[in-house]
């Protein structure tokens, strides 16, 4: 149970060949001869055993062949044949490499591959290589050398290029996967096995598209939170959407989106093949994520000068020397070096001058990376000084990156740096960038251990009076909410918006305005109407009733001639913003396929589309990630103090991205929305004018409400927080464990007897090592389910005062199985709380949760040696039976 799924496939033990007949090529298609190939060159220790499908004998003959892995390259006619021999000789999986396959054969041979339970990669793929086992099951040439990257790519054309790439480059890999359109094994897939996978440290993803957003989003998170990840997609759509009825959907492109799914789930997206490239240098090199501010080592002004411009161009920093690092470096210096800015040896320098500066550099904890900048010059050996770059690499903890300028006199030099796993560069761009998407890690790591609950800690919403809001508009069978239905919902989720009142009439317009107070708004009102001031449907500064009277008659007639199809019902009477110095910033929504909702935030008012600033957010959102939406906008430099105005109410606009992002959780049937503007100023923010457009939600699955399904991001579940009373007296809290559980969490293991650890783990460690601890901590919601028991005690602090402090006594937990029909579960409770009833109660609330999510079934493997959690097992209704593939465990399970 502790092997991944995908093991059968890409690390089996035994694998049967469907390639034709081993000696006569005549009988073999091109692929199965590249196959051949391929497996005869290959140093793959199991067993190999070749079938031909025209000769295979009897079905009892076939039953002496045994194998976890079938590799197909046949005829398209005998391909769904093979692939059956393969699952009566019980493969597990199988990879069909040939190609040209049509789609209706291609989902003959998935529900064959279903059918018989095996994992089915291909067809119309190149196959995989795992270098470190001796396995080439592919036909992108020659098996790539051993190393600790791997490559994820939907492209063949793109992985045959890069093993040739990686052949001089000195970069090898752990895995190369290559994904055809028509596969069963998808991207999400191959990536859960790869986050797990220890030969493999870091990951290079080529995409052109994914099926399921959640799946990929979950798989992909889980990925980037082990290891890095770096993603180069093709088919960059361009942003606009014509049949768009808002500005968000106008402005907002599937490739925004994409990049705001990316940075979430903690992974880099590079933009050309190059950057692809420069990626795959820094990741074989083990390189894991800093800070953004990089120092340059340069005996050539100029270049150094370069760099530094590409590092403000990417909104990086130029790491710099302090004072003390500047008076130790100096004196062994040539006399012409300047440390100021740039670290410049001058054109005297020696290798002993780099290695000095590169070691200060390193010591440095203002500097978090650094490049190395080497242009040709008479009478220095460019080779030693790369020899004394690789010498000094292995005491060096931060990214080492080099740029050799020039062509012929530094190849010696660029081959001993890739020899010592150094990533060198022909250009100071290029090098930048590559750092640059090192540091990107640095930042997006911290987006992706945001765990947002899907309502914030304000003052909680009329989540009902929205929804019943909504299905009455959707009874009339309208989708586009007018002026005051939008106003009314944001009012549902506490979103200050401007007094709105409709007149039907002229003479109602003035009372109205009377009222409220001059000077006052005028606004169509008109649910076929978008864009209010594309037909004069909007005045502003009206200051009187006679003005109102006006106005109210020249809207009207000049919106029924540019608009005369349009429903009206009236017009919007609402006092103007009493706001001088304040900002328009608008706050939107769109809805992408397939990534969902998407929170936008950028500059407001009536150019909007022309001035084309946004930030985009996945919800659910947090007040660090609503801060980070508003720092990526441009807008953002005109929100603290500007041109003589006071710095805005920041905490005024967060709460106002907190409850949009309320109303994208709690309402499924929102699809576009625009508050546009909102004015912000430093007394707070006030919504003048917005608009939402709506369609029916999906059935929630057997019927159940709030499950969210219509979010990429699964939020927080909060509630499946409960406090219970603890045997003996007093209390604890069980609920969904967060990242921020991490040392709570490692306390509870270190505090663990040797025999409960072992009991838990099967292993004699004393903690969790920290990328388990990351796993554990922070995870999928929607695939897996973490439980802790906390309770809180009184201690004495350091200054001798008592003070409540909470401690994790006990952790439930289940991962769903492939089959997606049930659960494996684990069980741990602290020492000294044995015996108080917390093992039975996370146990049973670990299984409503499972039950809640559909599962049918939890399993679990317990000790024989372990007789307290038999009994709790049995107690608890579970079934108890001998574990077939190792006598030392019972398998244990319960029907949900």
């Amino acid at each position: 149970m502790d092997k991944h799924y995908l093991t059968p496939l890409f690390s089996p033990e035994s694998i049967a060949v469907f390639a034709g007949k081993w000696d006569e090529p005549d009988t073999q298609t091109s692929q199965a001869q590249a196959l051949l190939t391929s497996l005869r060159a290959q140093r793959f220790s199991g067993i190999l055993t070749f079938v031909d499908v025209h000769t295979t004998g009897t079905l009892a003959d076939l039953a002496q062949t045994r194998a976890d892995l079938a590799i197909i390259a046949l005829p398209h006619d005998d391909v769904a044949a093979a692939l059956e021999i393969a699952g009566r000789i019980k493969c597990r999986a199988a990879v069909v490499i040939s190609s040209g396959i049509n789609a209706t054969l291609a989902a003959e041979l998935n529900r064959v591959a279903r059918r018989h339970g095996m994992y089915l990669l291909g067809p119309n793929c190149l196959g995989f290589q795992r270098p470190r086992a001796g396995l080439n099951a592919s036909v992108a040439g020659k098996l790539a050398a051993p190393g600790p990257l791997a490559l994820v790519s939907q492209s063949g054309a793109l992985t045959s290029s890069i093993l040739d790439w990686a052949t001089q480059n000195a970069v090898g890999f752990s895995t190369v996967v290559s994904l055809g359109p028509n596969t069963s094994v998808d991207i999400a897939q191959v990536l859960d096995f790869l986050a797990s996978d220890p030969q493999t440290h870091s990951i290079v993803v080529y995409l052109e598209g994914i099926s399921s957003a959640r799946r990929f989003m979950s798989a992909l998170r889980a990925a980037a939170n082990a290891k890095p990840v770096v993603v180069l997609k093709a088919g960059r759509k361009k942003a606009g959407n014509q049949a768009a009825k808002t500005h968000s959907g106008a402005i907002v492109g599937s490739d925004d989106v994409f990049d705001a799914a990316l940075r979430r789930a903690g992974a880099v997206r590079v933009r050309s093949f190059v950057a692809l490239f420069s990626a795959a240098k820094c990741l074989a090199s083990r390189y894991r994520p800093v800070g953004k501010r990089l120092a340059i080592v340069t005996n050539g002004g100029g270049p150094g000068v370069l760099a530094a411009d590409w590092i403000s161009e990417i909104n990086l920093q130029l790491g710099q020397l302090q004072p003390e690092g500047v008076a130790a470096l100096k004196p062994v210096l040539p006399p012409l070096a300047s440390l100021c800015d740039l670290i410049d040896l001058s054109e005297e320098a020696a290798p002993e001058h780099y290695r000095a500066a590169v070691e200060a550099a390193s010591k440095e904890s203002q500097i978090d990376g650094v490049l190395v900048i080497h242009s040709p010059k008479a009478g220095c050996d460019a080779s030693a000084v790369a020899q004394a770059l690789s010498d000094f690499k292995p005491r060096m903890s931060k990214p080492l990156l080099t740029c050799w300028m020039g062509d012929a006199s530094v190849g010696e030099s660029r081959a001993i740096l890739n020899n010592a796993m150094i990533p060198t560069f022909r250009t100071p761009e290029a090098a930048v960038g590559a750092f640059g998407n090192i540091a990107s890690f640095y930042q997006n790591q911290q987006l992706l251990q945001q765990t947002p609950p899907p309502l914030s800690a304000l003052a909680a919403p009329d989540i009902e009076g929205a929804r019943l809001l909504i299905e009455s508009v959707l009874a009339e069978r309208r989708n586009v909410l007018t002026e005051m239905e939008s106003k009314a919902l944001l009012s549902a989720f506490h979103i200050p918006v401007t007094k709105t009142i409709l007149a039907r009439s002229a003479n109602e317009a003035m009372m109205i305005a009377t009222q409220l107070g001059f000077p006052v708004a005028l606004k169509i009102d008109s649910p076929d109407i978008s864009h209010k001031s594309d037909v004069n449907g909007v005045a502003l500064n009206v200051m009187n009733a006679v003005g109102v009277r006006d106005t109210w008659n020249d809207m009207m007639q000049a919106v029924k001639r540019q608009q005369p199809n349009a429903r009206i019902n009236g017009v919007t009477i609402q006092n103007m913003a009493r706001h001088r110095r304040g900002r328009e910033i608008y706050i939107g929504l769109v809805t992408d396929d397939p990534f969902g909702p998407v929170i936008a935030f950028g500059a407001g008012g009536t150019m909007i589309e022309l001035l084309n600033d946004r930030a985009m957010e996945l919800p659910p959102l947090n007040q660090f990630l609503a801060r980070r939406l508003i720092d990526r906008a441009r807008v953002s430099e005109t929100l603290g103090e500007w041109r003589g105005a006071s710095a805005v109410d920041m905490d005024a606009l967060e709460h106002v991205l907190l409850r949009v992002s309320e109303m994208v959780c709690e309402l499924p049937q929102l699809r576009e929305m625009d508050i546009n503007p909102i004015i912000v100023d430093e007394s707070g923010a006030v919504a003048v004018d917005a608009r939402i457009v709506i369609d029916n939600a999906q059935q929630a699955h057997g019927g159940r409400t709030r499950n969210y399904n219509h979010l990429a991001i699964l939020p927080y579940p909060a509630r499946h927080e409960q406090v219970w009373p603890m045997r003996g007296g007093g209390q604890y809290t069980v609920r969904p464990i967060h990242p921020d559980d991490a040392e709570m969490l490692q306390t509870l293991v270190r505090s663990l007897s040797s025999e409960s650890r072992y009991f838990r783990f099967v292993s004699s460690m004393h903690e969790l090592p920290p990328s388990m601890l990351s796993r554990f901590t922070l995870i999928d919601y929607d695939r897996e389910m973490a439980l802790v028991a906390v309770y809180k005690e009184r201690k004495a602090g350091d200054d001798g005062e008592m003070v409540e402090t909470e401690r994790i006594v006990g952790v439930s937990r289940y991962i769903t199985n492939p089959d997606s029909a049930s659960c494996e579960f684990s069980l741990v409770v602290a020492d000294d709380f044995g015996g108080k009833g917390l093992g039975s109660r996370l146990m049973l609330s670990i299984m409503d949760v499972a039950r809640e999510k559909g599962l049918a079934e939890i399993e679990g493997l317990v000790l024989t040696n372990n007789p307290g959690m038999l009994k709790l097992m049995k107690s608890l209704g579970f079934s108890v039976k001998a574990f077939p593939e190792d006598p030392d465990f019972r398998l244990v399970t319960h029907s949900l």
